[in-house]
């Protein structure tokens, strides 16, 4: 089984090299040119076009920037979705919108293409063990078909069909809407704390043995307490992911006056350190407003 992987950037990388480690042919290409090294180390084979990717694939994935990304690459000059062979499946692990995504999966399907969306969650650190996390939409039949291929890079444990096409990618903004909201009610909570006096460590280890626990503060609160802002992933995308998140609800007409809250506190600190990496610099927003830096112990 032939496989195209669009996209070798920090999180595509070593996903496509474990592919190649568990013995597909991959052939890889990505819009910067400069990734061919790296791709070519993996023991990927390089196309010099991302159209050249698709010609011969049976499964094409494509891990890219964001919806206008996925847009370009599969419609845009040299459009990857023409260039894919009738009965291929796309994969798209991209965090992309739903509704960005819905022409391209109709386009696709109209030409016999199979799609799974299946963005996925654990960050650079995941990507490199295969054991990342998949949120996957679509066919069960077709998810089912795929799995093998999905296993090599995914803790089969956590590859969850999550429904219709589409699905997938609305789970995955939806565990973010809620790990950023964590962060943010995480960072006033502890600011009150540090504040108060309080060790942040000894609140810290209170907090993970309580009804106010979450993986958040058992797992990440830990960066924070370090002055790591987790750079890996930039303010302008988790700003774009809010927002897309915000307008379905308003969409919707439902109740969404906290994720909006997010969203606002987001762009904040968008419109303060620009699109720089980093997905708790909305908590580093607050510690500037405080006068106050969260760092472990006492203050």
């Amino acid at each position: 089984m032939s496989i195209g992987f669009i996209g070798v950037g920090r999180m595509g990388l070593p996903m496509c090299a474990n592919l190649v480690a568990a013995g597909y042919p991959v052939v890889a290409g990505d819009a910067r040119a400069e990734a061919e090294g790296a791709a070519l180390e993996s023991g990927a084979a390089w196309a010099g076009t991302v159209r050249g990717v698709a010609a011969s694939a049976d499964i094409l994935i494509t891990m890219l920037p964001g919806p206008a990304a996925v847009t370009d690459v599969m419609t845009g000059a040299g459009g990857v979705l023409a260039a894919l062979p009738p009965a291929a499946t796309w994969i798209d692990m991209t965090s992309n919108s739903p509704d960005a995504a819905r022409p391209l999966t109709a386009a696709a399907r109209a030409r016999g293409i199979g799609v799974l969306d299946a963005p996925a969650g654990g960050g650079v650190p995941a990507a490199r063990a295969g054991m990342l996390q998949l949120f996957v939409g679509g066919d069960s039949a077709l998810l089912e078909r795929c799995r093998p291929v999905l296993e090599v890079i995914a803790d089969p444990q956590r590859i969850t069909h999550a429904g219709g096409n589409g699905s997938g990618y609305l789970t995955k903004l939806l565990v973010n809407l809620l790990w950023f909201g964590q962060a943010v009610a995480t960072g006033e909570a502890l600011l009150l704390a540090r504040a108060s006096g309080i060790d942040l460590d000894v609140l810290r280890q209170a907090l993970a043995g309580s009804a106010a626990s979450s993986a958040f503060i058992v797992k990440d609160l830990g960066a924070l307490l370090d002055g790591d802002y987790l750079a890996s992933f930039e303010l302008d995308r988790v700003c774009e992911e809010l927002a897309t998140v915000a307008a379905l609800a308003r969409d919707l007409d439902l109740p969404s006056g906290l994720t909006q809250l997010v969203e606002r506190t987001y762009q904040r600190a968008l419109r303060r350190y620009g699109p720089a990496g980093g997905e708790l610099l909305a908590v580093a927003l607050l510690e500037e407003e405080a006068g106050i830096r969260l760092r472990h112990g006492p203050a």
